[in-house]
This record gives C-alpha cells, structure tokens and sequence, in this order.
C-alpha cells in the first residue's frame, strides 16, 4: 500500500460512497428569496428606478480611468467568467474525479448546470434585449428591448455556476466550505470586473449573481435524470465492450498460411467440382487425318 501523498492520485478499486445533496428546506428557503431577488432586480430595471439611476453614476464615474493602474491585470483575471476557458479547465478537472470514483456524476452535472445556465441565461438576454454601457445611447435609460444581450451577466452567473460546481460535487464538509468561500470570492471579483471594465451596468451583475446561484441551488433537482443518464451510458459501453470481446474471440490467433485455424465468421468456400472428362471429337465421315479425302470422278 502506497503512503505518500501521490497515492491520493491513484483510482480509487470501487467507486466510493458519496452522498448526493437533496433539496432540503434550507435550500428552498435559499431558492425561494434568491428568486424574490432576481424578480425585484427584473423590475428595477424594468421601472427605471434608483438601480438605473445608479448604474449611471458608475458608469460616468468610469472607474477604469480612476484607477488604470490595475487594468491590465484585471483584463486577465475576468477570463475566470469566459465561459469557454473555465468549462475546460473545470471539466478537466471533474473528468479525472469522474475516472477516479469510477462515476460519470461530476462530468454530468457540469453538463446540466451548464445547461441550465445557457438556457435561462440566454432567454432572459434577449427577451430583455439591454445595451451595455458602452453602446448607450440616452443617459437615464435603462436601454432595455435595444437589441443588445447584457442583462443579466453571462460573465458573471458563469463564474458562479463553473467554480461552485466544484463546491457542490465535494466530498467532505471542509472542502465544500473551502470551496464555497473560494468560489464566491472569485464570482464577487469577476463581477465587480466587468463594473471596472464598464462592459456591465451593477445591475448586470446582481442579476448575474442570482442567475448563477439558482442554478446551483437547483441541481438537487436534477439529480435523479442524471443517475438515469449514467445508468444508460454506462449500460451502452457495457454493451460496446461485450461485442467488442465477441469479436476478438472470432478472430484466429495465428493466421491462416501458419497453419492457425480459419476464422469462424468467414463462411467456407465450396468443394471445388471436377469436371466430366471429355470425349474425343468425331471426325466426319471421309475424313482422314483431319483432311477431306479427294473426291474420284467415275
């Protein structure tokens, strides 16, 4: 048996015994006021009230010229919300944890959160249709049914949903509070990022925010689909590999010109028919040596 800390990174010989969270009360609870929040952002907006009006000021204050001094490095540190680099590196992650607790579960539920996330996400951009701030074209203006795709912050729900993932698939209560705080610092700065950066109203990424954590309070929710998904999935590959062995036993182990018996897929040839022997051609009468005989005058 291995001791040192590499042995942490060997597959585990059987998947192990992991509790699956269930919607509990408190997480109801937790769902149902970020819903009330979320509505009440929506019609904020929507009514043009004190949130627009302090979207505004932010956004005039222009913070990126406040404090250029840190813009290069927050150019870099937003790329934590970008949907397409943090999918593959958590999903690099979750795959090695899927190989190791021989389970598809983690790999699955970034898969649905992700899914989930897109689809509300997505709808509610461009139903509302808001412009940022830097395609603003009347001060005041909530710059709502413009045609633009800013509210809520896709780079913010994102940041929630792909670094709490990792927080809710723990495995121990240390490591999911570890992961909770590490994951909502991260979110908290991508979003406040996106103010600095001014590619966001505030109220882009407070609606970002509740985006992402329904989504995440959600996945109790789901939890049943997924272990039929992976049922199903494992059951497939149990089928490929089944017919796979069958193959490799029809196949000979020697091949057929060294003497290895012949492959029991591959129907035998028919005896070959010897033909009738042929009988010697006549030759017509008069004929000798195969020439016509000469004909005599009388």
């Amino acid at each position: 048996m291995r001791t040192d800390i590499f042995a942490r990174l060997d597959r585990e010989p059987e998947p192990p015994k992991i509790e699956v969270p269930r919607m509990t009360r408190t997480r109801l609870a937790l769902f149902g006021g970020t819903s009330a929040f979320y509505l009440a952002i929506v019609v904020a907006v929507l009514l043009s009230t004190w949130l627009v009006t302090l979207d505004w000021k932010i956004m005039l204050f222009r913070p990126y010229q406040q404090w250029p001094e840190i813009h290069g490095f927050l150019d870099y540190y937003v790329v934590l919300g970008q949907r397409g680099p943090t999918a593959v590196m958590v999903a690099a992650w979750l795959g090695w944890r899927s190989w190791r607790q021989h389970t598809l579960r983690p790999l699955l539920c970034l898969g649905a959160a992700l899914l989930l996330l897109n689809v509300s996400v997505g709808a509610v951009k461009l139903g509302l249709g808001r412009l940022g701030p830097h395609y603003a074209t009347q001060v005041g203006s909530a710059e709502l049914f413009a045609g633009g795709d800013i509210f809520p912050s896709g780079h913010t729900a994102n940041a929630v949903v792909t670094w709490g993932i990792l927080a809710y698939l723990a495995t121990t209560p240390r490591a999911r509070r570890y992961l909770s705080a590490l994951s909502a610092v991260v979110a908290l700065g991508v979003g406040l990022t996106t103010v600095y950066l001014g590619t966001h109203w505030l109220s882009d990424v407070l609606l970002g925010w509740a985006a992402g954590l329904l989504v995440l309070l959600a996945l109790p929710w789901c939890e049943p689909f997924l272990a039929v998904a992976e049922s199903w999935i494992l059951a497939a590959r149990d089928r490929v590999r089944e017919r796979l062995r069958e193959r490799r036993r029809l196949v000979p182990s020697l091949p057929v010109a060294s003497g290895g018996p012949r492959p029991g897929f591959f129907p035998p040839r028919p005896p070959a028919t010897e033909e009738p022997a042929r009988e010697p051609a006549r030759e017509p009468v008069g004929v000798a040596g195969g020439r016509r005989a000469p004909a005599t005058r009388g």
